[in-house]
């Protein structure tokens, strides 16, 4: 059975309104696809050990080549895991270096979705840089959806960084990418297209 990792962006979780849609969109149209979101964790240092331990846990992810459809700093992540076991990634106004933005934003915080209460610190930032992939080895294994309106990110950036992916750009719009919904029939086409899924 096909399975599709869905991760959310820094200060969201998998009740935000795409992880819903996508999941919503999947019941109806691949009901036989698993619907994977976990709620990462507010703390950076436990990220990677928790990607890892999801793929265990799933290993069906990795059947077929990963498709893994991140968003904000969920693209970030996803791109780090496209480049470490191959597969296919739709990332949304992904954050592109996610650790220059955050210095702005340390110290405590409260994700809306959840209530739980965190410290950003400077470590945090540094395992945040971790994660960094500041090449692309297979630039086709990617579709980015951006909008130019995106009021966190400078959409222009990740223009850049994904230069020879397939990078759809929209005008307006903002950080939370409107009308998202319209896009999954083309999300779907392009995780399900059987060309550079594997590493």
């Amino acid at each position: 059975m096909a399975s599709i990792l869905y991760l959310h962006g820094f200060l969201s979780s998998p009740s935000s309104l795409k992880a819903n849609q996508t999941r919503a969109y999947l019941l109806q149209h691949f009901p036989d696809t698993t619907f994977i979101c976990p709620e990462l964790s507010n703390s950076p240092a436990e990220l990677e050990a928790q990607l890892q331990a999801l793929l265990k846990a799933h290993p069906d992810l990795l059947t077929g080549g990963l498709k893994v459809i991140g968003s904000s700093m969920g693209g970030y992540l996803a791109t780090w895991l496209t480049e470490q076991y191959g597969g296919r990634a739709v990332l949304i106004n992904p954050a592109v270096t996610p650790f220059e933005l955050l210095k702005d934003y340390l110290g405590e915080h409260e994700n809306p979705y959840t209530n739980k209460r965190f410290v950003l610190s400077e470590d945090d930032i540094g395992h945040i840089r971790g994660f960094y992939q500041p090449q692309l080895s297979h630039p086709e294994r990617y579709k980015v959806l951006l909008q130019t309106g995106d009021e966190t990110l400078d959409y222009r950036q990740a223009v850049q960084h994904y230069a020879g992916a397939d990078v759809y750009i929209e005008e307006g719009g903002d950080h939370s990418f409107v009308n998202y919904e319209a896009h999954l029939e083309g999300i779907m086409a392009f995780l399900n297209s059987a060309e550079a899924t594997q590493r």
